[in-house]
């Protein structure tokens, strides 16, 4: 079926009001200052919270 009536501009860009991209949140990382996400750990040395260090290796 087609729409019986056209919708207008204004209608349709109502209803797209919410359809923006949000920009992701980064956070400092406390031991090497790189961005990562937050409750995430750290690409750059592996740090999550104290007591608590993933070990990762380096690609040669």
């Amino acid at each position: 079926m087609l729409p019986t009536q056209k919708l207008s501009r204004s209608r349709t860009r109502k209803r797209r009001a919410h359809h923006a991209l949000r920009p992701v949140n980064v956070v400092d990382c406390p031991r090497c200052n790189s961005p990562k996400l937050p409750h995430a750990a750290c690409d750059n040395c592996g740090y999550v919270r104290p007591g608590l260090s993933l070990e990762i290796q380096k690609e040669e």
